[in-house]
């Protein structure tokens, strides 16, 4: 354990874009070590999420501990972490990548980069990473090894000439992938005797053993028995337990610079524990603090609420323990006059919302609703005053408004040369300018400056659907800039219904006002008495729809006879009718405001 030479400990992490092999190749590097017995190897080993596995995306960063003989006769300890690919989870990835040393940057044979190729690239050279350049899929027909090379070289700037290839599914070559870890990664700095300094790299709530907490140790010993501080709050627990993944938790006696694994200490409160924290020893604490990590910034917000309001409590529980193991998930208390007490939560982006909403309802037994996702605005006042809204609901008035500010964000868009045109069409309906407009062979590589709010709908849908599944896209937030926004209020028989408001750009009020009451006008069961559905900007009226009233025949037991009693119960009716609508209430199903709240807008 602790007494492994420094210098011959490798920790690294895989980084690449979705569905380019990480999480097989973490597969065959533990199964080629013989980590995990041969009986208990499945696929997607470290994906141990359920919903991982159904979805085939790896959404937690994951680690484990390898031993691996290598040619030199030396016996090597590897921790390896097996990190996300998708742009809604680019947090988890800086996280995994502050704990290690250098990175494995795996890329398709046959797909070659890709934007989040580039994305995660950058951020293991930011990390100040070694990188070794890994093809992966030469074993299929349409691997092109030599172009990939190239490419990686013109787009990325990284010597490829000495990339190794595999292919992660069969097995093949995946020795030199171990010996390129061993003789091509640094190994970790740290000082045994040094005052114990520890970064906490993620946390999660067990319910047997409290919070247990994945540390990377740089300096000092880790050890079971020993008081430790955390350095942003002062909170100091005794550890229970520590120990290493394999990837089944193992105790040990303790850890060393160097080494990454895990602790407890009986932690019962959620907010002890911040991810980024610096561990040091109660007794002697170090002078200053690990750097940590950027804290994250949520891009997208949306309202949470129970259906059943009084799972209040069990929902605000379960909020506290999914951001211990998802610090990239922000919330604060609201209330809604429609749907009661909730959060606001904050998300990287609709995936990350959609993971967040499934884990609460799947981990946790909530059923929930969420109000249309928003971004945050800023908003100037007449007085000088700059407030940030995160809910349109929550709106001053509109004369007090100076100016409204909406996030921007530069988008990478990588696309084959085919499919450019329907791409370059759709940013531009969005709003988009366009930066610069590359090639690499015969794939196009667009940059945009878009406004965060066309984006955070259907953006990435529409374009995976125009480029048949062939583009990729990765983003980063690009400031503030005022627009032209208006907020559209959707009113339910003369009622505002507050959680169906949204913001908008002016140019495009119209067609979503008109599109969000049609959806509505389908949903909402018919009364004794019309419904009118409108969307107004203010005073001003943009769209309407009418749910025509359920009739009953009134003059069903009139056989014969003059027709001025046919004429009188139907008046009697009208006047009931008019009645009705004057003091009818109107209850929106819950269906109904998922189903509209779903709306592609």
């Amino acid at each position: 354990m602790p007494d492994t030479p420094l210098d011959h400990i490798r920790n690294f992490s895989i980084i690449a874009h979705i569905d380019h092999g990480k999480s097989t190749l973490a597969d065959r590097l533990i199964q080629s070590t013989g980590t995990v017995a041969a009986r208990e190897m499945k696929e997607q080993l470290l994906d141990n999420m359920e919903l991982e596995r159904e979805r085939g995306i790896t959404i937690k960063a994951q680690t484990v501990r390898i031993l691996y003989k290598a040619k030199d006769g030396e016996t090597y300890t590897l921790n390896l972490m097996d990190t996300p690919g998708h742009v809604d989870f680019a947090y988890e990835v800086s996280r995994s990548l502050a704990a290690c040393e250098g990175s494995l940057l795996v890329v398709d044979a046959s797909q070659g980069v890709e934007a989040q190729t580039l994305a995660n690239v950058y951020q293991a050279i930011d990390a100040n990473h070694e990188i070794v350049p890994i093809l992966n899929k030469i074993d299929l027909p349409a691997a092109e090894p030599a172009r990939v090379k190239q490419q990686i070289e013109d787009v990325i700037g990284l010597d490829a000439s000495d990339a190794v290839e595999i292919s992660a599914k069969t097995g093949l070559n995946i020795e030199g992938v171990l010996e390129a870890i061993v003789t091509r990664l640094p190994p970790p700095q740290g000082d045994a005797k040094a005052t114990l300094k520890a970064l906490l790299v993620d946390s999660w709530y067990d319910s047997y053993l409290g919070v247990v907490v994945l540390v990377r140790v740089k300096d000092g010993q880790l050890r079971k028995g020993q008081r430790v501080r955390m350095m942003s709050n002062g909170a100091a627990h005794t550890i229970e337990q520590v120990g290493i993944f394999t990837p089944k938790m193992i105790a040990a006696d303790s850890l060393g610079p160097g080494e990454m694994g895990y602790m407890t200490a009986a932690i019962k409160m959620v907010s002890d524990t911040n991810v980024g924290d610096t561990i040091t020893d109660d007794r002697a604490p170090a002078a200053s603090a690990l750097p940590g990590f950027k804290p994250s910034v949520p891009v997208v917000w949306c309202g949470l609420y129970p259906v059943d309001a009084d799972d209040f409590e069990k929902l605000r529980d379960s909020v506290g323990k999914l951001r211990l193991n998802d610090s990239s998930f922000h919330y604060e208390a609201e209330t809604s006059a429609a749907l009661g007490l909730g959060y606001r939560c904050g998300f990287l982006g609709l995936l990350h919302l959609e993971i967040v909403q499934e884990r609460l309802s799947r981990e946790f037994g909530l059923d929930l609703i969420a109000t249309a996702p928003s971004v945050v605005y800023k908003l100037k006042k007449t007085n000088g005053e700059e407030i940030e809204l995160h809910n349109p609901a929550d709106m001053p008035d509109p004369s007090v408004i100076a100016e409204i500010q909406e996030p921007w964000i530069k988008a990478t868009i990588m696309v084959p040369d085919d499919y450019l045109g329907p791409v370059l069409t759709l940013c531009n309906e969005r709003r988009g300018r366009q930066v610069e407009l590359t090639y690499v062979g015969n794939r196009a590589m667009a940059m945009y400056r878009l406004p965060l709010n066309e984006v955070v709908f259907d953006f990435y849908d529409r374009l995976k659907s125009i480029s048949r599944g062939y583009a990729s896209f990765d983003y980063q937030v690009d400031g503030y800039e005022a627009g032209d926004l208006v907020k559209i209020s959707i009113l339910v028989n003369a009622e505002p219904v507050d959680a169906l408001s949204f913001m908008a750009h002016r140019g495009q009020a119209d067609r979503r006002g008109r599109s969000i009451c049609e959806r509505l006008k389908e949903l909402i069961p018919r009364q004794l008495f019309k419904i009118p559905i409108q969307a107004a900007i203010g005073g001003r009226v943009i769209a309407r729809e009418t749910i025509s009233a359920l009739s009953k025949d009134v003059t069903a037991k009139c056989y014969g006879g003059d027709i001025s009693r046919k004429r009188k119960l139907l008046d009697k009716q009208k006047e009931g009718k008019k009645r009705m609508r004057q003091f009818g209430k109107v209850e929106i199903p819950q269906s109904a405001f998922i189903a509209a709240l779903k709306m592609d807008a």
